[in-house]
């Protein structure tokens, strides 16, 4: 079943730390957003792999934009 992660505030995105068909660890760094100065981390909220990217460096993104799906 895919899960979506979604941007928990709006910012920019920063990096991107994963790719398409990468497989990731429950709590892993997937994105970082830049938001009031500071770098905050969005973690995998499950193990399984990246599906789908929704994002790149320097996108905006508001609150609650879908950032990526894990399988």
């Amino acid at each position: 079943m895919a899960e979506e992660v979604r941007a928990p505030l709006a910012g920019n995105i920063w990096k991107v730390l994963v790719e398409v068909g990468a497989k990731v660890e429950e709590d892993d760094e997937l994105v970082i957003i830049e938001a009031l100065k500071m770098e905050n981390p969005i973690y995998a909220p499950r193990a399984g792999t990246v599906k789908e990217i929704r994002v790149k460096a320097g996108d905006k993104v508001a609150d609650d934009d879908l950032l990526l799906v894990i399988e």
